[in-house]
């Protein structure tokens, strides 16, 4: 603990901090990449006036609350105050539309990632640059605007996301990690820069209608290793308050959910992918070679160095199926019994194991919101069964927990089906494989492949963006980010790797073939029942 917290006051540490959709997250971790303090702050988006949203007094307030949390563990843990640290990185939920004027303030509300308002200019987008552009994507939204007659576009000076305009109000500068960028507009994997000919084709889209280039507005590109700049003192103030923390820290470029989330399960080489699993689900591939034409269920972004990634991204996991959970905690309360919330998750999940391997015919759908994967326009939750389905506790469960990777798999079907994508393993982290072996022995029945957690599973992005804060001061000249994480990061750690139950893939399957075919009554229920 001494030695701890020598290194500490050294500043011989690196600090990332996450923007989850639910949580966000702050980790230390010393020379050895190893955990050493954590903290993190609790919130959640609005849905104002038809958009979803975080206000930038949520963004401020919730971004100290967490490092103060962080700070106040290392001064009980160790008892010294936090200062310095040898480097900080942020990362945030990917995509969204974050514009500002020439004076730096926000013109419109933060439309995050949720968001499925900008599908008229994404169809547009991909038919003009033969290249899937998804509704989230910052260009998307941008062109939306544009298309809407929107006000502010003609103010724009700067388009960003979350983590790009975390990095710039701390350091003063306009970049984001590659990663990031490429859930902004098409990267090109050869020259690590915005695709130049795509942006030629979107300028023109762009002429007459704004007073600038696309170019002109984005954000500078930068890739894992580079600094991309450093704690100003204004920053420095607006992360902690107390005056504690010193300015000239150096800061990693900053990057989204997806590319920490690659780095945290040591899934950035090719042939190695990842899955995330919390209020979204996505799944990463590092491609060998582009896929043979465009699929509206697969994003192409690049990995936090620029190699080409295989995405599928769906906007619902656990948001429902949280909902469930805390239900059954209302009525256990209304009994008077205080379950722990993990144990509450660990018993539910458990008895989902004992159900039929098919669901016993139950149906669910956890759209809290629109799925693009899924073409559902708006979310509407629903749990459905026919008077021959087994009504049971354990195939309830199990429903809802199939359901989290419903849509997931239609998408990875096609790049592991279709496309013949070769794939050497595959890694789950995030809060739904917390509960041991359960949520990982479903993926596996999705995927038919198996699946690998390791212990820092839970460490999320939050980790993945530390290491590299690392990376970028600690990496040996010319080491790829590959092998420091093989070497440095991932050498050793402890991991339990699952293979797929054959009777658990079978009863997926089933479950699949029943999911896809309900799918028209979740879009009439949007029809239908309106907000």
């Amino acid at each position: 603990m001494e030695n701890i917290g020598s290194a500490i006051e050294r500043g011989e540490t690196a600090l990332g901090i996450e923007l989850g959709s639910t949580r966000i997250k702050a980790v230390l971790v010393n020379g050895k990449n190893e955990v050493i303090a954590s903290g993190s702050h609790t919130w959640e988006n609005r849905f104002e006036n038809g958009i979803w949203t975080y206000t930038l007094e949520d963004i401020r307030t919730g971004l100290q609350d967490c490092y103060a949390d962080m700070a106040a563990a290392v001064e009980h843990r160790y008892g010294v105050k936090l200062r310095r640290v040898g480097a900080i990185g942020f990362s945030a939920m990917m995509h969204g539309y974050m514009a500002f004027g020439k004076d730096g303030g926000l013109l419109v509300p933060f439309r995050t990632w949720r968001n499925n308002s900008a599908q008229e200019a994404a169809e547009k987008l991909t038919e003009a640059f033969r290249y899937h552009i998804p509704a989230r994507w910052s260009a998307a939204h941008l062109y939306q605007a544009v298309l809407n007659g929107e006000e502010h576009v003609g103010k724009i000076a700067y388009l960003t996301t979350l983590a790009g305009y975390i990095h710039w109000m701390l350091t003063g500068e306009k970049a984001v990690g590659i990663g990031e960028a490429s859930g902004m507009f098409p990267v090109d994997p050869e020259t690590r820069q915005y695709d130049a000919g795509m942006l030629k084709k979107f300028n023109a889209l762009l002429a007459g209608k704004v007073p600038f280039r696309a170019e002109d507005i984005l954000p500078k590109i930068l890739v894992a290793g580079e600094e991309a700049g450093r704690l100003t003192e204004e920053g420095a103030k607006l992360l902690d308050p107390t005056g504690t923390l010193e300015p000239g820290i150096p800061l990693c470029p900053p990057e989204g959910d997806a590319g920490t989330g690659m780095v945290a399960t040591n899934a950035v080489r090719k042939r190695t992918g990842n899955v995330s699993a919390g209020t979204s689900v996505f799944a990463m591939i590092v491609l060998e070679r582009p896929l043979s034409k465009p699929y509206p269920e697969i994003d192409l972004v690049t990995t936090p160095v620029g190699d080409l990634v295989g995405m599928v991204h769906c906007n619902n996991c656990t948001s429902d199926l949280n909902g469930w959970v805390d239900l059954f905690g209302e009525f256990a309360a209304l009994l008077g019994v205080d379950i722990p919330k993990w144990k509450l998750y660990d018993e539910l999940y458990f008895a989902s194991e004992k159900g039929d391997k098919d669901c016993g015919g139950l149906h669910a759908y956890n759209y809290v919101s629109g799925e693009h994967v899924t073409r559902v326009d708006a979310g509407r939750p629903m749990f459905i069964r026919t008077s021959e389905s087994k009504f049971t506790l354990s195939n309830f469960m199990r429903t809802h927990l199939f359901s989290a990777f419903g849509a997931l798999k239609v998408g990875l079907d096609i790049m592991l089906r279709e496309e013949g994508v070769r794939l050497d393993r595959i890694t789950g982290h995030g809060g739904l494989f917390k509960t041991e072996r359960v949520g990982q022995s479903y993926l596996a029945a999705a995927i038919n492949a198996p699946v690998t957690v390791m212990k820092t599973a839970g460490e999320g992005g939050a980790w993945g963006i530390a290491i590299l804060a690392n990376y970028m001061i600690a990496k040996d000249r010319g080491e790829s980010l590959e092998d420091f994480l093989e070497r440095k990061v991932f050498a050793g750690q402890e991991s339990v790797t699952l293979a797929p139950d054959p009777a658990d893939v079978e009863g997926f399957e089933n479950f699949a073939e029943r999911y896809a075919a309900g799918l028209p009554i979740v879009r009439e229920a949007v029809r239908s029942l309106k907000e």
